[in-house]
């Protein structure tokens, strides 16, 4: 993967090559992202801090993957630029064949209600409405007629086995009840991505296997599945690891290799 690896990742020819095939060159169809030597710096107070330091890094489409790395490795700076929250001062981001890095604010606005479905750690549910309420919501900003926007709806609840609660409020669910709400609602625009920032971050452990349960069970249906988290015994949850240092990428590694290398009990879903 990057060229500036610490570790020179195993089996990641395709992903090498989609990397390197040069500067203001789309990528093939099946790589949903491509980062080529994104770099982000942030001018605090006149002190320089440099989050990101040339990440090279390539996706394909319907991969399910997790990123981690201590804190100030710069995994959360990467997951704004992947979630075209923040922009790179240098490098390139391609998104589903379009180069967003070079986007103005209302068009990454534009990409991220179209390509990319949001989990956060606080579910932010509105409290008085029901879980069909809650997931209709980035369908009523978009306009979306109401007939339509409750069948997607339904069928987003469906795809987290929440089928039967969606009349329910979130102070009648489970923390991993409303969770599966919160994911529901990113998937209902159909997004290329599902990136999900620290997931399971409020959960006990039990919840939080089931919310791996739901995310292996919505990458093995074909979703592009990114996760972002500080924790080795979720991210081995994910089929592929890429752990960050130093704004660079240290190791890329699929399932069992990273599970070997720290010695974690193999994932049971």
């Amino acid at each position: 993967m990057s060229t500036q690896t610490v570790e020179a990742p195993l089996g990641m020819t395709a992903e090498r090559q989609a990397v390197v095939e040069g500067a203001g060159t789309a990528p093939g169809k099946d790589w949903v992202i491509v980062t080529r030597g994104i770099k982000r710096e942030y001018d605090m107070g006149g002190e320089i801090v440099r989050a990101l330091r040339g990440v090279d890094l390539a996706i394909m489409r319907n991969e399910y993957v997790a990123i981690m790395g201590p804190s100030g490795s710069g995994k959360s700076t990467l997951m704004n630029v992947i979630g075209c929250l923040d922009t790179p001062n240098a490098g390139e981001y391609w998104l589903n064949g379009t180069q967003v890095s070079k986007m103005s604010d209302d068009q990454l606005a534009r990409v991220r209600n179209k390509e990319i479905g949001f989990v956060f750690q606080t579910f932010n549910l509105l409290p008085r409405a029901t879980a069909l309420h809650n997931v209709e919501l980035p369908l009523v900003y978009a306009g979306v007629p109401s007939v339509e926007r409750k069948r997607r709806a339904k069928e987003a609840l469906e795809r987290v086995q929440l089928g039967e609660r969606m009349d329910h409020r979130p102070n009648e669910l489970s923390g991993g009840q409303r969770q599966r709400v919160a994911i529901a609602r990113a998937l209902v625009n159909n997004p290329s991505i599902l990136l999900a920032d620290e997931p399971t971050g409020n959960l006990d452990s039990n919840t939080s296997e089931e919310i791996m349960r739901v995310f292996e069970s919505l990458a093995d249906q074909g979703q592009t599945v990114i996760m972002v988290t500080h924790e080795p015994d979720i991210a081995a949850h994910a089929r592929r690891v890429v752990v960050l240092r130093d704004g660079l990428v240290a190791s890329d590694d699929r399932r069992s290799s990273f599970v070997e290398k720290l010695g974690i009990a193999t994932p049971q879903l």
